[in-house]
């Protein structure tokens, strides 16, 4: 009821690459993440590791009171937790 928890795992990625915008009851994530740098002439088989841009947008159940968004980033686990806005709680009536 008070506030939302999103937890996405962005490992590898630099933080400064990471943004993060809130409007009403969207949260919006974008990152880049740039491809590693290969010696001249190495041939890769395989690459399971991503690289390029990203772009999430989540739909929350309330809309949010953006001016008290906070974020953490710990060990490629980015959290964001996005407090309800004051209007939007529900009202206990006696």
């Amino acid at each position: 009821e008070e506030e939302a928890l999103v937890t996405a795992l962005v490992p590898g990625m630099d933080i400064e690459n990471i943004d993060i915008s809130v409007k009403d009851n969207l949260l919006t994530i974008h990152g880049k993440k740039n491809s590693e740098e290969l010696a001249e002439g190495t041939e890769v088989h395989r690459r399971e590791i991503f690289s390029g841009d990203f772009t999430r947008t989540i739909e929350l159940p309330f809309r949010v009171n953006s001016d008290k968004v906070s974020a953490k980033y710990t060990n490629g686990v980015l959290q964001i937790l996005l407090p309800r806005r004051e209007e939007d709680k529900p009202k206990k009536i006696n």
